[in-house]
């Protein structure tokens, strides 16, 4: 169309040409000229008439034409029908993985990157007349379980809830639930001082007989300053094994809590994490005689490195327990290390670990977060803050695009000490073996196979064995 106006404005200025030359010699030349300028704002207007169809024209492209990824407008319409492109975010570091709980969705990143599970950060929608987008996410997810003999906690496999002997011990159970199901809402903005994301999320493992909502993350984050509610800065979510099991290996730094930290980037990939956050001492028999005090925050310092073949991550966590009795007192200081990472092997299997180790750090792991064990008062009236280490290894390997399976392991030791009970923990171990299948990227299901062990103090031992199955729908993926 574009060229039929050009060619029947050049025909036109032949046609007339000869006409002008035999006009009068007296004719003005200046009247020519003004036919010609106004002939030239008469093809200008045609000309921005055509720009202008062939712009509607290319707003209604066929559902069948390839279409180019929108970009991100502050007004209009069109965002909300097509996936939108979040600004200034950088793309992720570490190789891409798939992972069933997804915690690394969750995690607090320098300036708010984008995640190895969630490299193009689907689902996003503009909000019309602001540079805001917002997503809602999470999934549904229905687990099967079935145990050989009593595992404590029917929901999650956490060998420390494991019971050891009894009437019912070797009673069998099967169970079904979906409260690993879970609800996220976020929300992203390019600032003048960095990338702003605010993210909640939820799941229902609130209670253990029923599904009350359970907070997971509510936190914001501008540039590299993080403050409210989710992931300690000790633990390393990027290093969590692979699991159908949402409780995961029990030798594993985990922590759900309040605070707030900084990071500083130190170039190529590496970062530096300085974190204070709500401290809570967890107190072998505490009571109303004895209870625990808190009288600083925990300080945690993490450094990270970052390369196209995987990670590493070296944490410290220092803290202050105290507690206060009837005419007694007495105050420590605890912490801990805790390294951990992943690396790529071959082309699609990689590998994960973690290893952890310390005083008073039974709150910062998976197994025994909750359970009153960072210290315990002796019968001198000292308060003792208990050794305890342990770890895992986890091994994922991508049978084809759509099969994979994991392959892990850990276990966690706590110190004896005699003024523990007897039926207090001394040694938990985890293994597990899965077959998962994703054939379609909202859609996965999977086998489990789980072993669990349980020692005491008093050197009583128990174990299970768990077949566990799932159905997962992830809204976006």
């Amino acid at each position: 169309m574009r060229l039929a106006v050009v060619s029947l404005a050049c025909l036109t200025a032949l046609v007339i040409t000869p006409a002008y030359a035999q006009q009068d010699d007296r004719e003005d030349a200046q009247a020519l000229r003004r036919e010609i300028a106004a002939m030239r704002q008469a093809l200008e207007g045609m000309q921005q008439r055509l720009d202008r169809l062939e712009r509607h024209d290319g707003a209604a492209v066929p559902a069948s034409a390839s279409l180019p990824a929108p970009v991100i407008a502050p007004t209009g319409t069109a965002n909300l029908l097509h996936p939108t492109q979040v600004p200034g975010v950088a793309p992720p570091v570490l190789p891409l993985r798939e992972s069933v709980a997804d915690p690394s969705t969750a995690a607090s990143r320098p300036d708010s990157a984008a995640g190895p599970t969630d490299p193009d950060l689907k689902g996003f929608f503009a909000i019309p007349g602001t540079d805001t987008v917002i997503r809602i996410g999470g999934y549904a997810k229905l687990d099967a379980i079935a145990d050989s003999r009593g595992a404590g906690d029917e929901d999650q496999f956490i060998p420390s809830s494991m019971p050891v002997g009894g009437n019912h011990r070797d009673v069998s159970n099967f169970n079904i639930h979906a409260k690993q199901t879970r609800f996220s809402f976020e929300a992203r903005r390019p600032t003048t001082h960095g990338n702003l994301r605010f993210y909640l999320e939820n799941d229902f493992f609130g209670s253990s007989d029923g599904y009350q909502f359970r907070l997971r993350h509510a936190y914001g984050q501008l540039g590299n300053t993080y403050a409210g509610y989710g992931y300690s800065s000790f633990m390393d979510p990027d290093s969590l094994p692979d699991t159908l099991d949402f409780a995961g290996p029990g030798g594993a730094g985990y922590l759900l809590v309040a605070g707030i930290h900084h990071s500083f980037a130190l170039g190529k990939g590496n970062t530096l994490t300085v974190a204070a956050e709500d401290p809570k001492t967890e107190l072998a028999g505490a009571s109303d005689e004895r209870a625990a005090v808190n009288r600083l925050p925990d300080v945690t310092l993490t450094a990270r490195m970052e390369r196209d073949w995987g990670h590493l991550q070296l944490g410290a966590v220092a803290r202050s327990l105290a507690y206060d009795g009837d005419d007694e007192r007495d105050r420590r200081m605890a912490g801990g290390l805790q390294l951990s990472g992943s690396a790529s092997v071959g082309e699609r299997d990689l590998l994960l670990f973690g290893a952890l180790g310390g005083r008073g750090l039974s709150r910062y792991t998976a197994d025994l977060t909750g359970s009153g064990l960072d210290a315990v008062v002796g019968a001198d009236g000292h308060l003792d803050a208990l050794d305890l280490h342990g770890g895992f290894v986890g091994y994922t390997h991508y049978w084809s695009e759509l099969w994979r399976s994991n392959l892990i392991f850990g276990q966690l030791t706590l110190e004896r000490n005699a003024a523990l009970a007897a039926d207090a923990f001394r040694q938990s171990r985890y293994g597990v073996f899965n077959l998962i299948w994703s054939p379609a990227p909202s859609w996965t299901m999977g086998m489990e196979l789980l072993y669990g062990r349980l020692e005491q103090q008093g050197g009583a031992r128990g174990d299970t064995v768990r077949v566990q199955g799932s159905l997962q729908y992830n809204f976006i993926k």
